[in-house]
């Protein structure tokens, strides 16, 4: 479906070592993806150049980030991205998959499986499952993709992740403006933002990725309900 071989050649540009079998791997999701698409409303991308640089480049970008380690959570994580592509570049890490669509993850665990690749699933929404043992501050890491804007998905997402560990989120050209909004979000959730990461892709479009540590404890008043961070955003 994509052009393996483009795909590994773009990704070395931006610095990223992809092998031809991890290649391989992503051609196949993208292929599996693209079918199930079919019967089931995963994306909106569907053709080849557009699966290649929208899905697995723009994945590749954060997969690569060294914050990217141990046990990770990919929330919100959809037809699985960048959860999936995490999955094949860093074959190591922890990585959990969270989605409130049961047949989202349905999805992923098939093309997983159908790949030769581990998944763990985790059906709930996060500000829920951030109230929880197994789950509150237990991730090194967590990503999130086009989930909310930066105030809520902070709050959706900071909850989860251990003091010294990260959140990435994934953003476009609108970022600085999020960034400045969440500022009093980031006090609130025990976090601080390091980094603004940007990568030009082949489309022309603008990839953005905020690099969050959690500094201190999360108070336990948050994740408010989801209706509450929509509403009523932390500001």
């Amino acid at each position: 479906m994509i052009d393996r071989e483009r795909l590994i050649q773009t990704a070395a540009g931006f610095g990223v070592a992809l092998s031809a079998q991890q290649a391989a791997l992503l051609d196949r999701y993208a292929e599996l993806l693209c079918e199930k698409n079919k019967v089931m409303n995963l994306t909106a991308i569907t053709d080849p150049d557009g699966v290649e640089v929208k899905h697995l480049l723009d994945s590749l970008l954060c997969a690569a980030q060294p914050e990217i380690a141990g046990r990770v959570a990919d929330v919100g994580t959809g037809a699985g991205f960048p959860g999936a592509v995490i999955r094949v570049l860093k074959p190591d890490v922890a990585l959990t998959f969270i989605d409130a669509t049961a047949k989202k993850l349905g999805f992923i665990e098939e093309s997983c499986a159908a790949l030769g690749l581990q998944a763990e699933t985790v059906h709930g929404r996060a500000e829920e499952l951030a109230h929880k043992t197994e789950f509150r501050e237990q991730f090194d890491c967590v990503t999130a993709r086009a989930v909310a804007n930066l105030p809520a998905v902070c709050e959706y997402c900071l909850p989860l992740v251990k003091v010294g560990g990260w959140f990435v989120a994934m953003k476009g050209p609108e970022a600085p403006a999020e960034l400045d909004q969440a500022k009093a979000a980031l006090r609130a959730l025990g976090g601080e933002a390091k980094e603004l990461r940007r990568f030009g892709l082949p489309d022309g479009s603008e990839r953005v990725l905020v690099v969050i540590k959690k500094i201190s404890q999360t108070s336990t008043k948050y994740p408010r309900s989801g209706k509450n961070i929509t509403k009523k955003p932390i500001i």
